[in-house]
């Protein structure tokens, strides 16, 4: 089995690490993408000619006519859970498996969530600044998490966990979710609406779709209370920036914080980024060894799983996935 890892090299120390990749050598024969280029689909192409599985990055997208132009591509395996950027219906159609990778990013994007809160609410990058430029910084009030009221939008597996670090921390947790949900013991559900108007805190960590493209808009922050504070840990296409950037520009938001925006790779855009009434990280929120080995022998286990003749969990399209007949594999 011929396999091709996309992941630029400063990528793959990151994204990857070298005991997935030694494990990965085990079931096939490896190709490492060497340029710190990502791969554009028309160089993907190129790279993956005789490839029999592409191990791929976020970065790498896959539209249609990757998988019409190599007949010889069994399996697209994403080491992530994210598969916008490829288009599952023309790999259906070409017979070529599309895997993802679960989330084992839960506990490190929430930990990153609440060290965000307490930046904002305490001013620790803008002191640090201040005293890194050689200057004293400004002696504020600061906002206590405990007895504050915490909004997450998105009750998902990360909201959940998210949820439960609040209470222990003792603020009061509210939420929204288009789905009636369970709620984590002490959280109320309520209205989007309502989360917007009673939170100190709102936290953004729902599914970036069509229907949730923009949520975060003019008339969102202006629903939000004066002072309040805005994060961002899910995708930069979930608020409208120019928006968010009037909101702070008038003093009604406290601040902002975000793992993620509109440039590329989902980074914060620079504009919002160099504020000083927002904090930025880029895109760091599962950058943790732990996150990072999970979703990498993810990937791992699915290749093991196609060399062994099986088809592997996470499949998005098994049924489809005609061309795993000459690994003995049918759906």
């Amino acid at each position: 089995m011929r396999i091709l890892l996309t992941h630029t090299p400063s990528f793959r120390a990151n994204y990857y690490g070298d005991e997935a990749l030694a494990r990965l050598r085990g079931a096939g024969d490896v190709v490492l993408h060497d340029s710190e280029t990502p791969l554009d689909p028309r160089a993907l192409i190129a790279a993956a000619k005789g490839i029999d599985v592409i191990v791929s990055d976020r970065q790498t997208a896959a539209p249609g006519e990757v998988f019409a132009a190599l007949p010889d591509l069994a399996a697209y395996v994403r080491c992530a859970m994210d598969i916008r950027n490829i288009d599952v219906d023309a790999a259906s159609n070409a017979g070529v498996l599309v895997t993802r990778a679960t989330a084992g990013f839960i506990d490190s994007v929430v930990e990153l969530g609440i060290g965000l809160m307490v930046d904002l609410a305490r001013g620790v990058s803008a002191a640090t600044n201040a005293y890194r430029a050689g200057q004293a910084p400004v002696v504020r009030m600061g906002r206590q998490l405990a007895g504050a009221t915490l909004g997450i939008v998105g009750l998902g597996a990360i909201g959940r966990r998210l949820a439960e670090a609040a209470a222990a921390l003792r603020m009061k947790v509210i939420f929204s979710d288009p789905e009636t949900k369970t709620p984590p013991s002490g959280a109320l559900q309520l209205s989007f609406a309502d989360v917007l108007a009673k939170s100190d805190f709102v936290v953004c960590l729902v599914p970036a779709t069509e229907a949730t493209h923009h949520l975060f808009n003019a008339a969102a922050f202006a629903r939000m209370g004066k002072g309040a504070y805005f994060v961002n840990l899910a995708r930069g296409e979930l608020v409208d920036e120019t928006a968010l950037e009037e909101a702070l520009d008038r003093g009604h938001l406290g601040g902002a914080a975000m793992d993620v925006g509109m440039a590329p790779d989902q980074m914060p855009m620079m504009r919002l980024a160099m504020r000083a009434d927002v904090v930025a990280t880029p895109h760091i929120g599962g950058l943790t060894p732990q996150a990072i080995a999970h979703q990498a022998f993810d990937t791992v286990r699915q290749v093991e799983a196609l060399a062994s003749g099986k088809m592997p969990d996470l499949a998005v399209n098994p049924a489809n996935a005609t061309r795993l007949v000459r690994f003995g594999i049918r759906y």
